[in-house]
């Protein structure tokens, strides 16, 4: 049941970032082409950063492809930890585009430049009905997945670029403040830094086999010890091999048949979202096998 759903969920995130990979691919050609022929730089620099929208979906994408490959002898928990190193990648890259922003606005607001209007609404607003309909492709796999989620703020960091630029061409427009334009610039690094900071952190704790977000690892130690006929727990360990897919090992000291408690132990574990679960039995007064320094 477990892998029939990871496999569903992939193909449909496959489809999800394929659509919105040929929709923001084939936008920045077209902005590219529109900022070289006005010679917009406020342009150019918003195709850069679609255009690391488009490396994101493409490197999401991929590893998405890898992680349904089923397990071999060399992998055996399979190949989906690919896509948190892709979320890991693609969140320091929009984190680093993030800090870019933040100093390019600085240097804009010391030193103003001229901007064109006409071609800034134009390609923004083309670009913000591009990102609009990516965002509502990309939003649902989202929630799932921090691949997905790390693809979905590469495309709502730059719906919000669209946003600013439309804005900010249409105050400099009728205003002639040019410094309106760094300013959004800034705002939009400010709203994306944070997020960003998050899911790469988010993506670290699983790269580090960290116990998952939202598991209470003292609260689960405290039900497993609880269970009727267990007197110990040690070397319990949580973590995710991907989004949503947590493993649990622990040895437990029981005088109770082993059928039992392991059944027992795997409903605890369930309560917690944790589906695979191997238990160890130790008979009271037995030397525990292996070590667990942290919890004796």
């Amino acid at each position: 049941m477990g892998e029939h759903g990871h496999s569903h969920g992939g193909a449909a995130g496959a489809r999800q970032l394929t659509l919105a990979l040929i929709l923001t691919g084939s936008f920045l050609v077209v902005e590219v082409i529109y900022g070289l022929l006005s010679g917009s730089l406020a342009l150019l620099s918003d195709a850069g950063h679609m255009l690391t929208d488009v490396m994101a979906l493409a490197l999401s994408l991929f590893a998405l492809k890898i992680g349904q490959r089923a397990a071999d002898r060399r992998r055996t928990f399979g190949y989906r930890r690919a896509e948190i190193l892709a979320a890991a990648v693609n969140a320091a890259a929009l984190f680093a585009v993030g800090l870019y922003i933040l100093t390019e606005a600085y240097a804009r607001l010391r030193e103003p430049v001229d901007v064109q209007t006409i071609p800034m609404l134009v390609v923004a607003t083309a670009g913000l009905l591009v990102n609009i309909v990516s965002a509502r492709i990309l939003v649902q796999g989202s929630k799932d997945s921090l691949n997905m989620k790390s693809a979905y703020l590469e495309v709502m960091g730059d719906l919000l670029g669209s946003v600013a630029v439309i804005v900010g061409a249409l105050l400099i427009r009728f205003t002639g403040l040019t410094w309106i334009d760094p300013v959004l610039g800034a705002l939009i690094g400010l709203w994306v830094l944070p997020r960003t900071w998050q899911l790469l952190k988010a993506s670290v704790n699983v790269l580090m086999e960290g116990v998952p977000d939202g598991v209470d690892l003292d609260a689960l130690r405290a039900e497993l010890a609880a269970l009727p006929g267990v007197s110990g727990v040690h070397d319990l360990h949580v973590w995710s091999v991907t989004s949503g897919q947590h493993s649990l090992t622990a040895h437990l000291v029981s005088a109770v048949p082993s059928r039992t408690v392991q059944a027992k132990a795997a409903e605890v574990a369930q309560r917690y979202g944790i589906e695979h679960v191997t238990v160890q039995l130790e008979s009271p007064g037995a030397l525990p096998v292996g070590h667990d320094h942290l919890h004796p």
